[in-house]
């Protein structure tokens, strides 16, 4: 083995600390490691290296990478970043021909390299997350398809839906996340190999074959945007900030529907705490953190966004601030889409108590005012004639259903028997047109999110 011929500038141990990227973008090694090997089979098949030079590196890089898997590799802080170590190994372990894999490439879009890698795969893995969540919710929904709920303005009760339509909201906000995932993966798999430090390389690569080795669909069309570009992390963390506050709202619907007060559901044990004075309590505390950790990855959306701000072209050590805050986002993401697709999973919907909370059926106002208008009443009239009959409900604390015939005729001649006809279960089943709440769009919309899920 022989010694590395690395040396950096950087003298004081302080600053070199404060410098390093090593404590964190080692989590990059297979990345850099594949893109050094796909570098290496292009400059033997260009040859600008020979065949038996590139076969000693890429064996000597395998050999690093197992070291790294087997915990056997020793991260050095003064060599700063993944690259500089995983190549001064490379120089130990076969001596100066680990000089040669440097050339026609340049740290700048070495890195670049990694991260587009990197965002790639973990798009690819939040999409299966988010189908995971999705396909959670049809299971609930679909196994709830009779139940009728509350629904809310204000959070006030409003009209009632079906629970699974209620449901099936959040798989629709899901959807429109993993679309955004995916429509960032076109602009993620770029590969920005070849642009050296800024301005390309004076060397006959083919970068077209390095594309094809890596799996990337496009290359770069300009080296100074290539290596300055982080746009796909920025995109990587909004979309991630939009499905975390998606997963703030279904996380706050389960804590409000779980508590006594409602006593629409259950949450399991799994998912919950108990109290560590009161012991009749169950906490949501997976819920609750979800909420918490919506905040940390818009964090990491802003402080991405500032850091860009204002970098002229092209690399800026100021862009080594991208990776904490993409790995955090990555992880923090992820684990909640695991965790909720789970506590989905284990919900109980309690039936008796949603029908107590609709004990009242003052939620069939605007039905009433619906049937004043079949009748030939101007909707606005309508109303005004449904808003005083639902004082006066009140006030004799009656339901609509226990007011006499003659009692709703004080307030129209209109009203007939027939108004009696209208219940929870007709309300939700007159809603059927394209995306309402009738029993028949609810299976509709089921069907269309299980092709979904499949596609």
């Amino acid at each position: 083995m022989k010694d590395s011929p690395i040396k950096l500038s950087m003298t004081d141990k302080q600053a070199r600390e404060y410098a390093a990227s090593i404590p964190f973008d080692r989590r990059l090694y297979r990345q850099d490691i594949e893109g050094s090997i796909a570098h290496a089979r292009m400059l033997a098949r260009q040859e600008i290296i020979a065949d038996r030079e590139a076969e000693a590196i890429i064996k000597g890089l395998n050999s690093v990478r197992r070291e790294i898997e087997r915990g056997r590799f020793q991260f050095r802080t003064e060599l700063e970043d993944i690259h500089m170590n995983i190549e001064a190994r490379l120089f130990e372990k076969i001596g100066e021909t680990a000089g040669k894999l440097h050339t026609a490439r340049s740290r700048n879009d070495q890195m670049a390299l990694d991260l587009r890698l990197f965002v790639k795969e973990e798009i690819l893995k939040t999409i299966d997350k988010i189908k995971a969540l999705q396909t959670a919710l049809i299971e609930l929904a679909g196994s709830n398809k009779g139940v009728v709920m509350p629904g809310y303005t204000h959070l006030q009760q409003a009209q009632p839906v079906l629970l699974a339509h209620h449901l099936l909201a959040y798989f629709e906000m899901f959807q429109r996340d993993k679309e955004r995932f995916q429509d960032c993966l076109e602009r993620t798999d770029v590969m920005p190999l070849g642009s050296g430090a800024l301005a390309g390389v004076p060397y006959p690569i083919d970068r077209q074959f390095v594309a094809r080795q890596l799996g990337f669909g496009k290359v770069s069309t300009n080296s100074l945007d290539a290596v300055s570009d982080r746009d796909f992390i920025i995109e990587y963390e909004a979309a991630a900030a939009i499905t975390m506050m998606h997963l703030s709202r279904l996380a706050e619907e389960l804590i409000l529907w779980s508590s006594s007060e409602f006593g629409f559901i259950a949450i399991s044990e799994a998912f919950t705490t108990g109290s560590s004075i009161m012991p009749q309590k169950k906490n949501p505390d997976v819920a609750e953190l979800a909420r918490g950790k919506s905040g940390r990855v818009y964090g990491h959306l802003m402080s991405i966004l500032t850091i860009m701000k204002a970098l002229p072209l092209a690399y800026n050590r100021d862009m080594q601030e991208d990776k904490e805050g993409l790995f955090d986002v990555v992880d923090t993401l992820q684990t909640s889409l695991e965790v909720f697709a789970g506590m989905v999973k284990s919900i109980t919907v309690k039936s008796d108590g949603i029908a107590q909370a609709m004990k009242t059926d003052y939620m069939l106002a605007t039905d009433l005012a619906d049937y004043l208008v079949r009748k030939g009443l101007p909707f606005r009239k309508a109303y005004g004639v449904i808003a005083r009959l639902s004082e006066y409900a009140m006030s004799k604390g009656k339901n609509f259903q226990e007011l006499g015939r003659r009692e709703y005729r004080e307030f129209s001649v209109l009203f007939t028997g027939d108004v009696y006809d209208i219940t929870l279960q007709s309300s939700v089943a007159a809603r059927h047109v394209v995306g309402g709440t009738s029993p028949q769009q609810v299976a509709k919309a089921l069907r269309r999110a299980r092709r979904l899920i499949k596609e």
